[in-house]
């Protein structure tokens, strides 16, 4: 097991968070307001000296104001928010083409569609690719064309070779609760005080709608994400980002990492269209429809006559259920198909549901 380093608290630091506090309250507010869109600054600078620095004074906390105020702007506006179904989180880009790096308990899973909601409420379509089940990571596309800000992330591969250390200050940024355009993405200061071998923790205050979110150095480097949030800090944890780099081509590439627990592979032989079908001269005919399966919710119809699955001919039941033993939740078939007044074929894509 990993050994787990903390901080204590001294008498002095504990004066000089009041302080803090009444600072991060005013940069909070500052925060509401609407950014600006400069270009990502993605120049490398020193480390701060106050983070060697076990209590910091006025001076210091001024300094640590300065640098937050400088990067917090460029950042916000590579942070978003990802809705899928009902449920939102957070995430942040990380590639002028749009390529996003959040949590896999908010991804959910591969090949997923879902919507990205940048800071000024633009929403994009985007669709998930792959994600580390064991350690919490994912990446999703945008897929809407478009040139979009983004942040530098730490190059450090390594836990090892990182450039953040424990007591470091550093901030976060998340969707709390979901997206607010009149509000826009909540940010918190805080330090680290944790660093295990896949996982960072901060005493940022985060809530459900944060995760998935960045965590950043407080020069405005990516060096985490969102992972375990609750009201109590002790349970904030981080993904760093040593494990994404990790897994980064096979994440780009749409693979499903591990075993859980943060998401589960779809199992295959489970995916259903609902429909039942019987033999006819040129395909197999839509006999019933299962009330709001997926079949029931698209453009076909009890009488319509299919004829190819996936651009191959079917003719017997058994080419539909040899096609649906691979297929696991939330795959895609396309479905050839002539309406039954004759006068038409059509194909369409499905999106399987579940049994």
């Amino acid at each position: 097991m990993p050994q787990h380093s903390t901080t204590k608290t001294p008498l002095a630091l504990l004066n000089s968070l009041r302080l803090l506090s009444a600072i991060s309250f005013g940069v909070i507010l500052a925060c509401t307001a609407t950014a600006q869109n400069p270009a990502i600054n993605t120049a490398k600078t020193d480390r701060p000296y106050f983070n060697d620095k076990k209590a910091p004074n006025a001076e210091d906390l001024q300094a640590i104001q300065q640098l937050l105020q400088a990067s917090k702007n460029k950042v916000r506006q590579a942070t978003v928010c990802i809705q899928i179904g009902q449920g939102s989180g957070s995430g942040v880009i990380v590639s002028e083409d749009g390529l996003v790096l959040t949590a896999a308990h908010v991804s959910t899973g591969v090949n997923k569609e879902l919507t990205v909601v940048m800071e000024d409420g633009k929403e994009y379509k985007a669709r998930s690719l792959g994600l580390n089940s064991e350690n919490d990571a994912a990446m999703i596309q945008i897929t809407d064309k478009g040139t979009f800000p983004f942040v530098e992330i730490e190059p450090a591969k390594t836990r090892e070779n990182a450039s953040t250390k424990l007591g470091d200050w550093i901030f976060s940024l998340g969707h709390s609760g979901g997206f607010d355009k009149q509000r826009g993405s909540g940010l918190r200061l805080g330090r680290l005080v944790r660093i295990a071998e896949h996982t960072i923790q901060s005493d940022c205050t985060l809530i459900g709608g944060d995760s998935g979110g960045p965590l950043f150095d407080i020069n405005g480097l990516l060096i985490g994400i969102h992972s375990r949030v609750g009201a109590v800090t002790d349970v904030n944890m981080h993904v760093p980002i040593h494990v994404f780099h990790t897994h980064w081509e096979a994440m780009k590439k749409g693979e499903f990492i591990g075993k859980g627990p943060f998401a589960k592979k779809p199992v295959k032989g489970q995916a259903f269209i609902g429909i039942a079908v019987e033999k006819v001269t040129k395909g197999l005919k839509i006999t019933d429809i299962d009330k709001d399966s997926v079949a029931d919710k698209a453009d076909i119809n009890i009488g319509d006559i299919i004829t190819k699955i996936n651009g191959n001919a079917v003719k017997e039941k058994a080419d539909i259920i040899n096609v649906m033993k691979d297929k696991a939740t939330g795959d895609e078939i396309t479905l050839t198909y002539i309406k039954k007044d004759g006068t038409k074929t059509t194909e369409l894509k499905l999106k399987l549901g579940t049994r």
